[in-house]
């Protein structure tokens, strides 16, 4: 399980750095890398505010990773399955909501415009 905590800890860690170009407006609309749909594509003031945002959600995305993994790991006599499928819940339930608000996000600004 110690492998496993620690890829589950470096992946939360990876997420966080990959945010901070995004919160701090440096990635230029592109297909690879960003909140890319077409709306944001189109738009740089909207692609740079939306990316911003979402940023801000991947830390939290990568910490709850991280808390997981150490919280879930806290767990005596936890199988193996158990610490694996857990973590996969907190991470998707925690992306799904990163994805969810920041739709949410796009809404408002679009519809300010």
């Amino acid at each position: 399980m110690t492998l496993l905590k620690t890829i589950y800890i470096l992946g939360g860690l990876l997420l966080i750095l990959l945010s901070i170009p995004l919160i701090l407006r440096k990635i230029r609309p592109n297909p690879w890398y960003g909140f890319r749909i077409r709306w944001t594509l189109e738009d740089p003031e909207l692609w740079y505010s939306v990316n911003a945002y979402t940023g801000k959600w991947l830390v939290f995305v990568g910490l709850c990773a991280i808390l997981g993994a150490i919280g879930l790991a806290l767990i005596p006599e936890i199988s193996l399955d158990a610490y694996a499928f857990g973590n996969l819940g907190i991470f998707a339930a925690s992306f799904i909501l990163s994805i969810i608000q920041s739709m949410r996000f796009l809404r408002t600004l679009d519809n300010q415009k």
